[in-house]
């Protein structure tokens, strides 16, 4: 249950992030600071969510084993909702996600789903679209930052 509900909701988070086209055509770092989300006026909260997750340094490079680790989290916890294409299934596809997304955002949003489909503008614009509501994964945080290395990795990164 617990893995249908976190699929569902990265499924959600991905396909809201890859919706807009106009959001898309703006070429962003996932790891600079400037990264601008898919609004032009985005505020703290679309940026990074609602939870604790603040400030998130990730390396230029690849971290192979977190990658690997959030593989495996994936495979038993996300993929029966999500799909690591850009086609949504129960919740968004992961492609571009991190290109999309503060890694603040995806943190807080994996390990508070309750909060930020509650609070979060971006979070709530993706529930309606997927319709159903990513369960509560029950990630901790180190499980979390190794799907967003996982999904660095499928988005490119090296």
């Amino acid at each position: 249950m617990k893995k249908l509900v976190l699929m569902v909701f990265l499924a959600v988070v991905i396909y809201s992030c890859g919706s807009n086209s106009q959001e898309n055509s703006t070429p962003a770092s996932n790891t600079s600071s400037s990264t601008a989300d898919q609004t032009k006026t985005p505020s703290s909260s679309d940026e990074k969510g609602v939870g604790r997750f603040t400030h998130v340094e990730l390396g230029a490079a690849l971290d192979t084993k977190m990658a690997g680790n959030g593989k495996s989290i994936y495979e038993l916890k996300c993929s029966a909702c999500h799909k690591m294409t850009g086609e949504k299934l129960v919740g968004p596809g992961w492609l571009g996600v991190t290109e999309r997304r503060k890694p603040e955002w995806i943190l807080n949003f994996v390990t508070n789903t309750d909060e930020m489909l509650n609070k979060d503008a971006k979070a709530q614009s993706m529930l309606e679209v997927c319709m159903v509501r990513m369960p509560n994964q029950n990630l901790s945080d180190q499980d979390a930052r190794n799907i967003l290395e996982f999904m660095r990795q499928n988005d490119g990164v090296k």
